[in-house]
């Protein structure tokens, strides 16, 4: 890699991506697979893509963040999250650091706001 860069993904964003661009997959057990696949294949494609030497993947934070607490109808109209993309999260998040990349979670903050502020 010829420049010293640092990628920062938006994790939920792949994460939703992924769980409605792949087919519900499944492991053996019955366990909900595809959002998974999804996001560690575009993490990979990436990678090797860009040839990232130094990437971290954000990731929204469980709970309200500071905009609810600003606007009481922040995202009132949108649907909680399903329960077979829930179940992926951890195992998710277990999978990327296995991969050695570094994951950020900042309670009270949205992954975009994150990056928007690292960007700054």
């Amino acid at each position: 890699m010829s420049e010293n860069k640092l990628f920062l993904v938006d994790g939920s964003s792949y994460l939703y991506r992924a769980y409605h661009a792949v087919p519900k997959l499944t492991s053996s057990r019955g366990e909900p697979t595809g959002a998974i696949h999804g996001v560690l294949n575009m993490l990979n494609k990436l990678i090797a893509a860009e040839d990232a030497e130094h990437l971290v993947v954000v990731f929204d934070a469980p709970g309200k963040t500071f905009r609810n607490e600003m606007f009481k109808d922040y995202k009132a109209n949108r649907p909680p999250m399903p329960d077979d993309l829930q179940e992926q999260i951890d195992p998710l998040l277990e999978a990327i650091s296995a991969m050695g990349l570094p994951l950020l979670r900042i309670n009270g903050v949205e992954a975009d706001d994150v990056i928007g502020t690292l960007c700054f």
